[in-house]
């Protein structure tokens, strides 16, 4: 799947004045993609969703607009219509090359895409914390209202409700818990760095292998493959330059 082409097609000197401006690894990955995606054939229906797409994200309303972006962007009639199919192209390339792979992903993966709601009331109080905790408990008082008033963190404007969102981006701790909790269960207060948390597990969906994961799943493996090929390029165009000069090496 790599191609031969890319870094090797560049000269020293547009290497040297890409890498100067940090332009060097985009340039290689786009190049990358191009040749990956260059045999992928859509269907009339999927170039006028793509085009639909590109013309929606960058408001785009008419063929006049399309044609002044164009010009705008110095773009051949050829090299936008590459532009427009990229994404639908690189879709239909995870689809045929990694969704035979794409279960097996998942399942490595499972425990960090599942997803969870919960309320959360942040407090460096723990006298107060265990205060409104009781509350919570013995049905005394909202736990939505408790958040609104005492939250000390970004949860109090929503009223202490976090999600729903991947289990793993909760503080490792935190996510430990929520795991074990039973839905409706209030946790006892507990100490993450230098706050006091009161957490109610609200739901937590455990992660399915469906068609929007495979797809996922598949576009991460392409991310990987894609990350590795730039990688190697990056690579070769290193080796001349971990060769000291004969200036720089010091005389005996």
């Amino acid at each position: 799947m790599t191609s031969p082409t890319d870094a090797a097609t560049l000269s020293p000197e547009l290497v040297a004045l890409l890498a100067r401006h940090s332009l060097l690894q985009p340039l290689l990955r786009q190049q990358l993609i191009d040749s990956a995606t260059a045999d992928v054939e859509l269907s009339p229906e999927e170039q006028q969703q793509a085009l639909q797409r590109f013309a929606h994200e960058r408001q785009l309303r008419s063929g006049e607009d399309l044609e002044r972006y164009r010009l705008q962007q110095l773009l051949s009639p050829e090299a936008l219509n590459r532009q427009i199919q990229q994404p639908m192209r690189v879709l239909r390339h995870c689809q045929l090359h990694f969704r035979a792979k794409a279960e097996a992903r998942f399942l490595e993966r499972k425990t960090q895409l599942d997803r969870v709601v919960y309320s959360l009331l942040r407090l460096q109080d723990p006298h107060l914390a265990r205060e409104l905790f009781l509350q919570i408990e013995e049905g005394e008082a909202d736990f939505g209202d408790l958040a609104a008033v005492h939250a000390e963190g970004p949860e109090k404007a929503t009223r202490g409700v976090i999600g729903p969102v991947p289990l793993t981006q909760a503080h490792p701790q935190l996510a430990n818990r929520l795991r074990t909790a039973k839905p409706g269960q209030v946790l006892e207060p507990f100490a993450i760095e230098s706050w006091w948390l009161v957490v109610r597990l609200e739901s937590l969906t455990a992660a399915s292998f469906d068609d929007a994961t495979a797809l996922q799943m598949s576009q991460e493996l392409f991310e990987q493959w894609l990350k590795e090929a730039v990688e190697r390029q990056l690579a070769a165009l290193r080796e001349p330059l971990s060769v000291p000069s004969p200036a720089s090496t010091p005389s005996a």
